[in-house]
């Protein structure tokens, strides 16, 4: 049997009701029910009714996070942010069928969990007015007619409003995408339109995920240092491709949306902001394009790094110019070493650490030659 929401909170506050007429009941075998038993016995039950609305946020924001991510997990199958993979023409064609049960899932928990966060916020005020009843019934006061009731309690949201408005957009924008793909629109649109937009609303949906607290803070701090790294590298490929003018800093900022979005738009892309195959694609294709100076300048740069880490005991790897995620986390290890931010990019921070450094190094172990002092023989 199936029981809904309204329902529940129906039965809960019989519960809580029945709690109180019990405890007065109680009270009433011992002697006359004063007010401040009844007060008390009001503040024990919207008490228990608090944990009990707790323990259903907790239950409801476990089952959402498990909804999530089965539907993250679904969306990568096409969206390849996590593991790449290869769909087929039947999935274009298809258009992620498989997507409905998961998403309708992952609604559903997070409807649910509002609900139940709702349901605290009403058990914490309902609490608050039971305690300062029980004072005032402790004190021999009354409540003056029109009195404001107590402030209401603070309550964070599961997450921050922009999160949740980035998904509802992302989702919207990922069924436009699918309503514009028809039998007639060629294989190669069609990839790239799904990809474009799946991409961004996996991306959307795991900003979710982490702000809604579905993963550990040690995770959220490896998350955001390979959300930095990646962004890192790809400031400095725009960069060199010549759509980016601003600070190499890993922070996926309006400034590198916009470069994304001058990329696609130049390449004749979905303009979406939202690096996906087909503007990974294209980006490369354009430093392979420039070649020369830019290109060589690039491979001479990365070297030279390999070469450093490579010296300084903490690259194992080729000196070949290509930078690759193992470099960035042999950068980020000589961060760490340095006492500087692993960001995995050779910025300003990381190299005034290192000649600091290397100078406090040649200064211990090239002590002051001591000066002889002038001779005052009369020798020769």
């Amino acid at each position: 049997m199936k029981i809904d929401a309204a329902r529940v909170r129906w039965l809960r506050r019989a519960s809580a009701t029945c709690t109180v007429i019990v405890a007065i009941g109680l009270a009433g075998c011992a002697g006359d029910v004063s007010s401040v038993d009844r007060a008390e016995a009001q503040v024990a039950a919207k008490e228990k009714a608090l944990t009990e609305a707790q323990a259903q946020l907790t239950a409801a924001s476990d089952a959402f996070c498990g909804a999530s991510k089965a539907y993250i997990a679904a969306l990568d199958r096409y969206g390849d942010v996590l593991n790449e993979t290869a769909p087929t023409v039947g999935d274009v064609r298809d258009a992620g069928a498989d997507l409905t049960d998961p998403r309708e899932d992952a609604f559903e928990g997070a409807e649910a969990a509002v609900d139940a966060q709702r349901e605290v916020v009403t058990a914490e005020q309902e609490l608050e007015d039971a305690r300062a009843a029980l004072e005032q019934a402790n004190s021999g006061a009354s409540a003056a007619p029109g009195e404001p009731d107590a402030a209401d309690p603070t309550s964070t949201p599961l997450a921050p409003a922009a999160t949740v408005e980035r998904v509802t957009q992302a989702e919207s924008d990922f069924d436009a995408a699918l309503s514009g793909i028809t039998d007639d629109t060629p294989l190669t649109d069609a990839s790239e339109q799904f990809n474009s937009a799946v991409v961004a609303l996996e991306f959307a949906w795991l900003r979710l995920f982490v702000d809604a607290g579905c993963v550990s803070d040690e995770q959220t701090v490896h998350a955001q240092a390979a959300a930095s790294a990646y962004t890192t590298a790809l400031q400095q490929e725009l960069a060199q491709a010549g759509y980016y003018a601003g600070a190499i800093d890993g922070l996926y900022g309006p400034e590198t949306v916009r470069a994304v979005e001058a990329l696609q738009e130049a390449s004749g892309l979905p303009v979406t902001g939202t690096v996906d195959n087909a503007t990974a694609e294209a980006l490369q294709a354009e430093l392979l394009a420039l070649g020369g100076a830019a290109a060589q300048e690039s491979i001479a740069t990365t070297a030279a790094v390999q070469q450093t880490l490579k010296l300084l005991g903490f690259w194992d790897g080729p000196v070949d110019g290509m930078w690759t995620p193992a470099l960035t986390e042999a950068v980020q290890s000589l961060q760490v070493e340095l006492g500087v931010e692993p960001t995995g990019a050779v910025d300003a921070a990381t190299i005034n650490a290192f000649h600091t450094a290397i100078e406090e190094l040649a200064n211990a172990e090239s002590p002051e030659t001591p000066v002889p002092a002038p001779s005052t023989s009369d020798e020769p």
